[in-house]
């Protein structure tokens, strides 16, 4: 046993040392003779460090979605056909490595790429090493490239390439951003989400590393050594595309009718915070990278908000439970002084710092409630520095979230900014002036007014899945409250104002109203601020509304900064597009036999001003008369020593000269129905003043010539005019 044994050894270590043996003499062989010891392959093109090639495999970039899975944006592979002519190219193993049989090849590419045969031809009889095919072998499909390597042409051969394309253009694309290749070849996110979510996103990029001679071949056996890419991960958004392209509509009609500098507007779930619709102008298409501003209106663009900041000072005097809707509140102009502390309060009539509403309307005494449905800077005054004092409107201010980061899913973001030292500053934040927010905050803030009190934080990131297995989430978005700044109670008593507001014939936001679905909202008009000036002749006009009105779902918010027009929250348009195409998408619109029906209502006839001569007229304080019908004019005018006017064949005032408040005792009243249109009057024997009262009210172009009383005009008497007609008056 034991010599069977030590033979047995010694077999084993004969035969070890007969395999060393032979390594160690094919790596002599090989270090020495420079040959494969086993093929007798040459390897002095493998000795050199330039024969070994590292390749890389790019990556493929994640997708993003809208919400219903359609692709927002996407890497797309390309190929392009490379035909290599040189008949000297080494092959292996005896294989053609090179475009043999040309006449063969140019039919089979010609038929595939539907191009001409002849100029296939024209490109493969060159005396080049390798060619390409023109226009027409490039950014090939991958089924394109797989169909023609499985004809297995001799000397086609393919080059890749990644290209980000976004399918749907403009789409969002100051929220989605771009990604675009950098000097490796890699693509990077570059702005907005592409960059927020670069690194689930991006991928890892695989490799192969190799030696090969200097014809590019590989010896079997030779080291090699490869990585697979992993491609990046999908981002699923909460963006509704209907909304997203009805909003974007929107945008575009606004420009057109305002010439709008700027617009940008949302739409926003109110339980979630989920972020169906954003967006602004001007935008981009990420495709073409016609970019003029990178910034991201929405979270970047601070402004003052305006009007709809008093829901606000409202909600904080119901809130704290000093508010009455009924009490009686004069509703002209607010004089105010101050404290040792800068606070404001009440000071006596004719005090040198007045507080005056928009357009100088006196609304005289009304109660609380329509102070917020006519806007009231003079009644949004007296609640803070009466109700509830300057600092506790500021506390709620903070406990809406303004003037702090919302931090909403990796956005770049401004937090505004606090104007809250001097008495007018304080003073004019209760109705939305003199700081600045952004609809970032806007839109939290108010998920707690149309809402049951508490603050949702909005989102537009739904998930990021593994591109490999759907089903496999990294990150999975949850409804984050961020603070209760109201009880359910007093929301519900905001938006009980707020609706109103909308449906009521006195309430500013009547002009929005749309026959599908009734809503609740708050307008809001105020000037362009620029490093702490305003701008001449800009106003930023909007809309906060909810819809539907009797349970509240949805947010719609929109902005625009335009040329001032009085008339902005009278031709909505846009906004009810908006509107109508998010109710419609949402299940919200009246619906009847499949089709859309508008709620009954009465439909108003063309109405006249009607004066009775009995009735004796003196002096008098001219009447707040807008949004007001000719009826309920006639019985506020009846009294008043004055010669009305109504201009247009509409049954709504949407303005009027004189002013609320002015004195009046003689001379004319000029009420506006219609922007468009009027019949002109006969001005002879009208004052200069008179004339410039209708040039006021209408908003027509006017040239004015000499002084005294009108003795002629270019516009006959009784003739209809349009907007755009320049209407000349001689005086003398």
């Amino acid at each position: 046993m034991n010599n069977r044994g030590n033979r047995t050894v010694m077999i084993t270590f004969l035969a070890a040392l007969v395999v060393m043996s032979l390594l160690a003499a094919n790596v002599f062989y090989v270090a020495i003779v420079k040959k494969h010891f086993r093929s007798g392959t040459d390897l002095s093109a493998y000795a050199d460090s330039a024969n070994t090639i590292r390749q890389i495999e790019k990556a493929i970039r994640g997708n993003i979605y809208t919400n219903d899975g359609t692709i927002i944006a996407e890497d797309n592979r390309t190929y392009n056909i490379v035909c290599i002519l040189a008949e000297d190219r080494l092959s292996v193993e005896g294989e053609i490595a090179y475009v043999q049989d040309k006449e063969k090849t140019a039919t089979e590419l010609s038929r595939i790429l539907r191009t001409d045969k002849n100029t296939i031809l024209g490109y493969l009889n060159q005396d080049v090493w390798q060619t390409e095919l023109g226009t027409a072998g490039r950014n090939l499909s991958e089924s394109t490239r797989n169909e023609i390597m499985a004809l297995g042409l001799p000397g086609i051969e393919f080059t890749d390439s990644i290209q980000r394309v976004y399918p749907l253009g403009t789409f969002a694309s100051n929220l989605i951003g771009f990604a675009q290749s950098d000097e490796t070849g890699s693509t990077i996110g570059r702005m907005g989400t592409e960059l927020y979510l670069d690194t689930y996103l991006r991928g890892d990029d695989g490799y192969r590393i190799y030696q090969a001679d200097k014809n590019g071949y590989i010896l079997p056996g030779m080291k090699e050594e490869t990585k697979s890419a992993e491609n990046g991960n999908n981002v699923y958004t909460t963006l509704d595309q209907e909304i997203q392209e009805a909003l974007e509509e929107s945008f575009l009609m606004t420009q057109q009718q305002f010439h709008a500098e700027r617009i940008w507007g949302a739409v926003m779930e109110i339980d979630t915070g989920k972020i169906l619709g954003w967006g602004q102008y001007p935008s981009f298409d990420p495709n073409m990278l016609d970019i003029t501003d990178y910034n991201n209106y929405g979270a970047q663009l601070p402004y003052e908000p305006g009007s709809t900041l008093k829901s606000v000072t409202w909600a904080a005097a119901i809130n704290e439970g000093v508010y009455d809707g009924t009490e009686m509140v004069d509703a002209n102009i607010y004089y105010y002084s101050w404290d040792d502390e800068r606070n404001p309060h009440r000071a006596d009539y004719g005090s040198e710092h007045p507080i005056t509403n928009a357009s100088g309307n006196r609304f005289g005494m009304i109660d609380y409630d329509h102070g917020l449905m006519y806007s009231s800077n003079v009644v949004a005054a007296t609640i803070q520095t009466e109700l509830i004092g300057s600092n506790k409107n500021l506390e709620y201010l903070k406990k809406f979230g303004f003037f702090q980061a919302v931090k909403t899913d990796g956005m770049p973001e401004e937090t505004g900014y606090l104007n809250f030292t001097w008495p007018a500053d304080k003073i004019a934040i209760s109705y939305g002036q003199g700081s600045t927010v952004t609809m970032l905050q806007m839109l939290q803030a108010y998920s707690a007014i149309f809402g049951d009190g508490t603050m949702k934080r909005p989102y537009y990131v739904e998930s990021i899945r593994d591109s490999y297995d759907n089903n496999r989430i990294l990150y999975q978005a949850e409804v984050r409250e961020t603070g209760n700044p109201i009880t359910e109670e007093t929301a519900k008593q905001v938006q009980e104002i707020l609706y109103r507001t909308v449906n009521e014939e006195d309430g500013t936001a009547k002009y929005y109203r749309i026959p599908e679905c009734e809503f609740i909202g708050k307008t809001g008009t105020t000037q362009v601020s620029i490093n702490g000036s305003y701008m001449s002749g800009y106003t930023i006009a909007s809309l906060m509304s909810a819809l539907p009105a009797d349970d509240p779902k949805v947010i719609v918010y929109y902005c625009f900064e335009a040329p001032y027009n009085p008339n902005a929250h009278v031709h909505t348009e846009p906004v009810q597009n908006l509107l109508r195409k998010t109710a419609m998408r949402l299940g919200y619109a009246n619906v009847l036999n499949g089709e859309t029906a508008a709620p009954e209502e009465e439909v108003p006839e063309e109405q006249t001003l009607v004066e009775d001569e009995t009735i004796e007229r003196t002096a008098g304080e001219m009447p707040n008369l807008i949004n007001h019908s000719l009826t309920y004019a006639g019985q506020k005018l009846a009294h008043l020593n004055g010669e009305t006017t109504v201009f247009g064949n509409g049954a709504t005032i949407i303005d009027q000269y004189p002013s609320p408040g002015v004195p009046i005792n003689g001379g004319k009243i000029f009420l506006l129905t219609d922007t468009n249109s009027f019949i002109m009057p006969d001005m002879t024997g009208w004052t200069r003043k008179d004339v410039t009262g209708l040039w006021q009210v209408t908003q027509f172009g006017f040239k004015l010539h000499g002084e005294g009383v009108v003795v002629s005009q270019n516009i006959d008497p009784g003739t209809m005019i349009s907007r755009g007609t320049e209407i000349e008056v001689e005086f003398e």
